[in-house]
């Protein structure tokens, strides 16, 4: 851990650093190919949306069944004729979805479920869902969303600029976009519980984006007013900078979060958990990626076009040129007369100022008596 400090003391200062904006192409690429599979994975094989969305029943065993999930899930779909999701609650029951039935064919299914499961039918519980109350939460989710993403542009647009609340409005997007398409990849079931989770990591994209924004709002004050540095330079500087607090604050949230996706939902067989934590695991790990390979080199591109930019590097390029080309001329004079500079003093070029002799010889203070 003391070396990770070290690490992050040492970027911070400026004295190790790696060229995220450098290779801004190659993260590019990269982020249009995650993006390109998501959005292939939501065409070909869509969302798996939830009884919530869609209605239909759902039917509740007693504790300590002696039928398997597999066994559960085919005599559903033998009595319903639809695709049926079954999991195993914590309490050993098993929860039965069927979407797209209606209360008369719910009677039926149930009284068919009961005798397959060697059931009394008043021991099964069922419920009904209507679609509408599903909808209701998608159509309020999206006006949200919609209003979230307004807001947040206006006010880094603000606060900062417009080409950063650009950039993290690409990052949000980004970031919904990788999430949605795992979740058509994977299968997991769309549920209210989904839609909260999505909404909960727009925060945290946010929120390492706005740390390095902010870093860099404050190292390119007066920026073109020297020529040492480019703005992609500091943008560069800015990301290492906060690298370190990034990571260790992705990895403190997303700990807890990998409990309840993979050893509450998958060890423990607590399939609800599913729901939110997978949507807040994959949108944790997207946001601090495109927060550090995504927002922050595309404000260097929409700054870099900017005429003062372009002047500045034109300047700094010019500098650089001129020093690399001194230390030529510098080399070149010590290699004429000679001197390989291995001895470690300068070779003298040019006239040198000699003491003045004669004044004060002899004494301590140089002054007459």
């Amino acid at each position: 851990m003391s070396k990770l400090g070290t690490i992050g003391a040492r970027l911070h200062r400026g004295e190790i650093a790696y060229d995220f904006v450098g290779k801004r192409k190659i993260w590019y690429g990269i982020s249009i190919l995650i993006t390109i599979t998501a959005i292939v994975g939501l065409a070909v094989r869509g969302l798996n949306m939830g009884i919530e969305f869609e209605g239909g029943a759902v039917f509740t065993t007693p504790t300590k069944m002696s039928a398997s999930v597999a066994q559960a899930e085919e005599y559903a779909n033998k009595a319903s004729g639809h695709q049926a999701i079954v999991q195993k609650l914590g309490n050993g029951s098993l929860r039965i979805q069927i979407a797209g039935i209606d209360t008369g064919q719910s009677d039926r299914i149930k009284q068919e479920l009961a005798k397959d499961l060697k059931l009394d039918p008043e021991k099964l519980a069922a419920d009904l869902v209507g679609p509408s109350w599903g909808e209701q939460i998608a159509n309020k989710a999206w006006q949200g969303l919609a209003i979230f993403m307004v807001l947040v542009v206006i006010y880094l647009a603000i606060a900062f600029e417009w080409r950063m609340a650009i950039a993290a409005l690409v990052a949000l997007i980004h970031d919904i976009t990788i999430t949605t398409g795992i979740y058509a990849l994977v299968g997991f079931e769309v549920t209210p519980g989904t839609v909260i989770g999505l909404l909960t990591i727009l925060g945290y994209s946010l929120y390492d984006t706005v740390v390095v924004f902010d870093s860099l709002k404050e190292q390119t004050k007066d920026l073109t007013k020297q020529t040492r540095f480019t703005y992609s330079e500091i943008a560069n500087r800015s990301i290492n900078g906060t690298l370190v607090r990034s990571i260790n604050t992705t990895v403190v949230a997303l700990l807890p979060v990998a409990g309840l996706l993979f050893i509450g939902g998958g060890f423990l067989g607590a399939g609800t958990l599913n729901d939110i934590s997978l949507s807040l695991f994959v949108g944790l790990a997207a946001g601090a990626y495109s927060s550090i390979f995504i927002a922050t080199p595309l404000v260097a591109d929409l700054k870099e076009r900017e005429p003062a930019m372009k002047s500045l590097t034109k300047r700094v390029l010019a500098k650089r040129a001129q020093a690399a080309a001194a230390g030529e001329d510098l080399a070149e004079v010590r290699a004429t007369a000679g001197d390989d500079g291995d001895d470690g003093a300068p070779a003298v070029v040019g006239p040198r100022n000699q003491p003045a002799r004669g004044r004060g010889r002899g004494r301590t203070s140089g002054k007459r008596r």
